[in-house]
């Protein structure tokens, strides 16, 4: 179990790790301060740059809130965790996370929750709905992988990297949400809106889905067209996401 005593790693790993592990701990904290996390379990996950294909995971008994760049987990693509730590990994975590970095070269960032909303829009037939703005920007966008239980089999990661083939972002069926980024920023921002999406397509339904009026077919394509700038508006909303980590969940960087 986590103790809570953590060492700084900054001298003792390379400034492009390091800049990784802040960066994701910041996204774990950011998750926290959404209210999105679920207790100790589901995971972010980062690539660590370099040849040996190694990424970093959170330690399993951490809340989101605690986690800081040198308390964050680094393992290879078969699970074992190659860093000196008294810490140990969710098997469930590396399962998928394993499966995304392996397969996709672009999948620096990886982002895999349970909130409430997400869960109820994954547990819905037709999936994310034209329902609001959010959605109709993301939907080219969404790939779904049908639910297997607990992501323990290993199996299982071959058919979830085939359904989430070349996508940024996926609804896994009955089980919640997953970004992927060539960035920590376009992973985030990715996240968020998909998270808005599906919480605004939750209350939209709660009045049946009769009284739901959905986007008109050319406005929905105009979003999708107009919806190619993530790149760069998550680059702007990044800084100030980390401002307001500063501000609110201070400590992440150490």
């Amino acid at each position: 179990m986590a103790d809570g005593a953590i060492t700084s790693l900054r001298s003792k790993v390379s400034e492009a790790e390091w800049n990784a592990r802040v960066e994701l701990a910041a996204l774990y904290r950011l998750v926290a301060l959404h209210g999105w996390d679920d207790m100790i379990f589901t995971h972010i996950s980062a690539r660590v740059p370099g040849p040996e294909k190694h990424f970093l995971i959170n330690p399993y008994g951490y809340y989101f809130e605690e986690i800081t760049a040198s308390s964050l987990v680094k393992v290879d693509l078969d699970g074992a965790i190659v860093q000196e730590t008294a810490n140990f990994i969710n098997p469930a975590g590396f399962t998928i996370h394993s499966a995304i970095h392996g397969a996709r070269e672009d999948a620096h960032f990886v982002i895999h929750l349970h909130t409430v909303a997400g869960v109820g829009v994954a547990a819905q037939k037709e999936g994310l709905l034209p329902i609001g703005q959010n959605a109709c920007l993301l939907q080219h966008q969404v790939a779904y992988h049908g639910y297997e239980g607990l992501a323990l089999n290993h199996e299982e990661r071959e058919r979830l990297v085939a359904d989430l083939g070349d996508k940024p972002l996926m609804l896994l069926r009955n089980h919640g949400t997953l970004a992927v980024g060539q960035t920590a920023a376009q992973a985030w921002v990715g996240m968020f809106f998909l998270e808005r999406a599906c919480a605004q397509q939750v209350a939209a339904l709660s009045g049946g889905r009769d009284h739901v009026l959905f986007a008109p077919d050319a406005a929905q394509e105009e979003t999708r067209q107009q919806g190619g700038g993530i790149g760069f508006v998550s680059a702007l909303a990044w800084p100030g996401a980390l401002r307001m980590l500063d501000r609110k969940s201070p400590g992440y960087d150490v």
